[in-house]
């Protein structure tokens, strides 16, 4: 048996505990907030509670089977699938609704855009065999070489995912309109990226959506990490909340233990769970090593939770909100780092598939507006004009009634983001630009040192929940594999 350190409990570090006492080592988590889950946490008040972050599942299947591996049962959680998947609101007046079934899916593209539904098909049919390819291939391994990530099935591989494009210019390949590019790309924004910066080998994203659906968990996202700590608790994982790790302990190039309140406490692992750019503070300075610290965050968000006396019957669970140009609001964005004057957001409305989620008769809303990240933006100024101008946005085109019948209303900033830790004040790690991609993104073995792994939204393979999960798993094997040989 190893005793290995978790420092950081958000969702990586939750599953890596999982994984490691189930395969019977001794573990201990250390997590300096006065709760577990990271960005999958309630914001709260009163009888109102929502998602503070992650609201969309993807990829049900790979997070039902890391829990299962991690001896956890799967009728622990329910997930609820969203049928339709979500609507997409564009500023013409059209509306698309994203829909379970390929042939129903073309048929609604056809009626939105006819001459279009025949695009889809093809995507789907392309995409079908490409999928598990790169999910192999660039999900499910590590790449501890450049070599190694750029063989020649691999770059056969790059090759037919079109990485060589960007996103909405790969999905460009399927579609005419600007609208559907923008419906078939924005997926970029669930791991902060920008469709025109983020590398086309993520059209596995628009592609998963409809093989594999778009889910919640009932009672919320949030309820995942209670599950994980509750199984953890049962099991005797020692969990130290409000309790920050101060550096690490590396000598003789091996990684044996932390720092915390002065102390040094001796460990045969340590595994990394906060965002990664901030690894190189806890790490001592050795003559000869470089750490890389020139990140780039992801996109920040603007996060605005609502309590409302009211519910909407024509709702859905997932809505996007469009602006006349996706591409330009990006823009202002990403290339200018300004908040954009049209700006584009997402709408989490859980009651229409969860009737515990919110009072009776009642409805709790979640808005997410993608915003820049960093310090560039006073948002003590900026914060309320722009949810402001959102919610009247919304009361327009989709929510009527909602300002009068608002009873809570929450903002939440990039700032507030970078005071609990996330880089950069971004909300999904490290940008998934091509340079922070596969081999250029920190791997779960992320130095040249025994002992010292990592996982998060910033580790590769990247964000989202389940692909979290995916990281974490992949630290453990490294882990185990490494404790084996020892």
């Amino acid at each position: 048996m190893s005793r290995v350190a978790i420092v950081g409990s958000g969702i990586g570090g939750l599953t890596a505990a999982l994984l490691l006492s189930q395969r019977g080592q001794e573990v201990t988590v250390y997590e300096r907030a006065p709760r577990v889950g990271g960005r999958v946490a309630f914001e709260e008040n009163g009888r109102y509670r929502i998602d503070q972050g992650p609201t969309i599942v993807l990829l049900p299947e790979m997070l039902l089977n890391i829990l299962e591996e991690g001896g956890l049962p799967t009728e622990s959680l329910e997930l609820l699938r969203c049928d339709p998947l979500y609507r997409v609101h564009f500023k013409s007046g059209r509306t698309l609704t994203k829909v379970n079934g390929i042939e129903a899916q073309a048929a609604e593209i056809e009626r939105c855009f006819p001459g279009e539904g025949q695009g889809f098909i093809r995507f789907m049919e392309e995409m079908s065999g490409l999928y598990s390819l790169g999910k192999a291939s660039f999900l499910e391994r590590g790449f501890k070489t450049r070599r190694e990530f750029f063989s020649v099935n691999n770059l056969r591989l790059m090759v037919r995912l079109r990485a060589y494009k960007n996103l909405r210019a790969a999905v460009g390949q399927y579609f005419r309109s600007d609208e559907l590019k923008d419906a078939f790309s924005l997926q970029s924004l669930y791991i902060g990226g920008a469709p025109f910066r983020t590398p086309g080998l993520y059209t596995m994203l628009p592609y998963a959506e409809h093989a594999f659906g778009v889910w919640m968990l009932k009672g919320g996202y949030g309820e995942l990490p209670r599950i994980i700590a509750r199984e953890l608790e049962i099991r005797g994982v020692c969990m130290h909340t409000g309790t920050e790790v101060e550096s690490l302990l590396v000598d003789g190039g091996r990684c044996h233990g932390v720092v915390v309140h002065g102390q040094e406490i001796a460990y045969d692992a340590v595994l990394y769970n906060g965002d990664f750019p901030h690894l190189s503070g806890l790490l001592p300075e050795i003559k000869g090593r470089q750490y890389r610290k020139d990140f780039m965050p992801s996109s920040g968000c603007l996060l605005i939770y609502v309590g409302v006396s009211k519910q909407w019957e024509e709702s859905l669970t997932h809505q996007f909100f469009l602006p006349d140009s996706l591409n330009k609001s990006l823009r202002d964005l990403f290339d200018r780092k300004s908040i954009p004057g049209k700006p584009s957001y997402y709408v989490f409305n859980p009651v229409m598939l969860d009737d515990t989620a919110a009072p009776e008769g009642e409805s709790v809303l979640y808005f997410l507006i993608p915003v820049p990240a960093g310090e560039e933006i006073d948002w003590n100024t900026a914060a309320e004009p722009l949810a402001s101008q959102v919610l009247a946005d919304a009361e327009e085109r989709g929510f009527p009634g909602l300002g009068a019948h608002t009873v809570w209303r929450k903002i939440r900033t990039p700032a507030d983001a970078a005071k609990e830790g996330l880089f950069g004040g971004g909300s999904f790690g490290i940008a998934p630009v091509l340079t922070q991609s596969g081999v250029f993104r920190p791997q779960s073995k992320p130095y040249n040192i025994e002992g010292l792994y990592a996982a998060g939204a910033s580790v590769h393979p990247g964000g989202g929940v389940p692909i979290v999960m995916q990281g974490a798993k992949l630290a453990v094997h490294e882990l185990m594999k490494e404790m084996n040989n020892t």
